[in-house]
């Protein structure tokens, strides 16, 4: 009887831990484990750029009078030869965070490049005294230094005018090598109008942070080409899981590009608004 009563309670525990394996497997995919680092495995290995993005929150009063600054000294930063990085792009932005600057850089030699410009903006007098200057007009500040995915396009000059997005991810702790799977299979999915611009993940700053750079004509645009993703096959259940890999997601809606293009048309890809 003893006998009977174990086996029934061996075989309906092993039927409970069946139907739990099961129903995570709805939730979630394991992936194999890996031995390298996120850098080594999801970024590009033909190049050694490293991007920076900072994020400065304007004083209201102060927007403009912050934009103009930045006109003022950036350009000439990204035209000078002597320093190895480009203004990729720099943008406040309409929906989201309010009176905020966006600015991303490419640093192409990676690190060692970051440090040279680091030393050599030291020396600058002129980019001293825009620091100065520019600290006045802020309530915060922050950065990230990133790297770009693999599957995803260097960022390039396109032609305007444009709006752009920016998602930003959170992701759980562990699950980069995963959010990474999915997307590499997913991104064709995103490429209909060429609204894909750049993926980058974090490497110093916040960590397990994804930013994804879309580009579109106005926000119809946008609409249009993100509701055509859904008559893609697979791409709800690129959404669907990797929604479970996030713990938050913040979007910087219709970022504006704000430097002037006749300042930078050969410089910047983001100005030709």
């Amino acid at each position: 009887m003893l006998s009977h009563v174990l086996s029934r309670s061996l075989s309906a525990s092993t039927n409970k831990n069946r139907e739990d394996s099961w129903f995570k497997s709805l939730f979630v995919r394991k992936v194999d484990p890996r031995k390298d680092a996120h850098s080594q495995l999801l970024a590009k290995k033909e190049d050694t750029n490293l991007y920076k993005i900072q994020f400065h929150n304007v004083k209201p009063e102060c927007l403009d009078a912050y934009n103009k600054l930045c006109e003022e000294v950036l350009p000439s930063i990204n035209a000078d030869s002597h320093y190895p990085c480009e203004l990729i792009g720099t943008w406040n932005t309409w929906y989201g965070e309010q009176d905020q600057a966006v600015h991303l850089w490419r640093y192409r030699g990676g690190y060692p490049a970051l440090t040279e410009v680091m030393n050599k903006l030291r020396q600058n007098k002129e980019f001293m005294e825009y620091r100065n200057e520019r600290g006045k007009m802020l309530l915060s500040r922050r950065n990230q230094l990133l790297l770009e995915f693999s599957f995803w396009n260097e960022p390039n000059p396109r032609p305007g005018p444009n709006i752009y997005e920016l998602r930003s991810y959170q992701l759980r702790p562990g699950t980069m090598i995963e959010w990474g799977n999915y997307w590499a299979r997913a991104i064709e999915f995103r490429q209909q109008n060429s609204e894909a611009v750049g993926g980058f993940f974090s490497q110093i700053g916040s960590l397990y942070m994804v930013h994804h750079l879309w580009a579109y004509k106005d926000l119809q645009s946008r609409e249009d080409t993100r509701n055509a993703a859904w008559q893609h096959e697979g791409w709800d259940e690129v959404v669907y899981y990797t929604g479970q890999l996030a713990l938050f997601l913040c979007i910087s809606l219709a970022l504006c590009p704000f430097l002037d293009p006749a300042l930078n048309h050969n410089i910047n890809l983001f100005i030709k608004y």
